[in-house]
Protein backbone atom coordinates (compact mmCIF):
# COMPACT_ATOMS: atom_id res chain seq x y z
CA UNK A 1 0.00 0.00 0.00
CA UNK A 2 1.35 3.39 -0.91
CA UNK A 3 1.64 6.13 1.67
CA UNK A 4 -1.49 8.24 2.06
CA UNK A 5 -0.79 11.92 1.61
CA UNK A 6 -2.84 14.64 3.25
CA UNK A 7 -2.98 18.29 2.33
CA UNK A 8 -1.23 20.72 4.66
CA UNK A 9 -4.67 21.91 5.82
CA UNK A 10 -5.80 18.37 6.64
CA UNK A 11 -2.55 17.62 8.44
CA UNK A 12 -2.79 20.86 10.44
CA UNK A 13 -6.36 20.01 11.45
CA UNK A 14 -5.32 16.55 12.64
CA UNK A 15 -2.37 17.96 14.59
CA UNK A 16 -4.70 20.49 16.22
CA UNK A 17 -7.13 17.71 17.19
CA UNK A 18 -4.29 15.80 18.83
CA UNK A 19 -3.20 18.89 20.71
CA UNK A 20 -6.77 19.61 21.83
CA UNK A 21 -7.22 16.01 22.97
CA UNK A 22 -4.03 16.01 25.01
CA UNK A 23 -4.97 19.34 26.55
CA UNK A 24 -8.59 18.51 27.42
CA UNK A 25 -8.35 14.79 28.26
CA UNK A 26 -4.83 14.43 29.62
CA UNK A 27 -4.26 17.96 30.87
CA UNK A 28 -0.97 17.96 29.03
CA UNK A 29 0.39 20.37 26.45
CA UNK A 30 1.50 18.76 23.20
CA UNK A 31 3.88 20.91 21.18
CA UNK A 32 3.54 21.17 17.39
CA UNK A 33 6.56 18.96 16.65
CA UNK A 34 5.46 16.29 19.13
CA UNK A 35 1.93 16.28 17.73
CA UNK A 36 3.27 15.89 14.18
CA UNK A 37 5.56 13.07 15.34
CA UNK A 38 2.63 11.34 17.08
CA UNK A 39 0.45 11.74 13.98
CA UNK A 40 3.19 10.18 11.83
CA UNK A 41 3.49 7.30 14.30
CA UNK A 42 -0.24 6.59 14.28
CA UNK A 43 -0.38 6.87 10.51
CA UNK A 44 2.50 4.46 10.04
CA UNK A 45 1.75 1.95 12.78
CA UNK A 46 -2.05 1.71 12.91
CA UNK A 47 -3.34 3.73 9.96
CA UNK A 48 -3.52 0.65 7.72
CA UNK A 49 -5.97 -0.98 10.12
CA UNK A 50 -8.39 1.94 9.78
CA UNK A 51 -7.84 2.11 6.03
CA UNK A 52 -8.53 -1.62 5.61
CA UNK A 53 -11.67 -1.40 7.75
CA UNK A 54 -12.86 1.45 5.54
CA UNK A 55 -12.31 -0.76 2.49
CA UNK A 56 -14.26 -3.61 4.10
CA UNK A 57 -17.10 -1.22 4.94
CA UNK A 58 -17.13 0.16 1.39
CA UNK A 59 -17.13 -3.37 -0.04
CA UNK A 60 -20.13 -4.31 2.15
CA UNK A 61 -22.06 -1.28 0.87
CA UNK A 62 -21.10 -2.10 -2.71
CA UNK A 63 -22.14 -5.75 -2.34
CA UNK A 64 -25.45 -4.69 -0.81
CA UNK A 65 -26.14 -2.36 -3.74
CA UNK A 66 -25.17 -5.05 -6.27
CA UNK A 67 -27.53 -7.49 -4.57
CA UNK A 68 -30.37 -4.96 -4.77
CA UNK A 69 -29.65 -4.35 -8.47
CA UNK A 70 -29.56 -8.11 -9.07
CA UNK A 71 -32.96 -8.46 -7.36
CA UNK A 72 -34.40 -5.67 -9.52
CA UNK A 73 -33.04 -7.26 -12.69
CA UNK A 74 -34.49 -10.62 -11.69
CA UNK A 75 -37.85 -8.93 -10.98
CA UNK A 76 -38.16 -7.64 -14.57
CA UNK A 77 -37.24 -10.93 -16.16
CA UNK A 78 -39.87 -12.05 -18.66
CA UNK A 79 -41.55 -15.41 -18.44
CA UNK A 80 -40.67 -17.84 -21.20
CA UNK A 81 -42.68 -20.76 -22.51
Amino acid sequence: MSRIEFSSEQRAAMVEKLQDYFDSELDQELEQFDAEFLLDFFSKEIGAHFYNQGLHDARAVFESRIEAIDDEIYAIEKETN
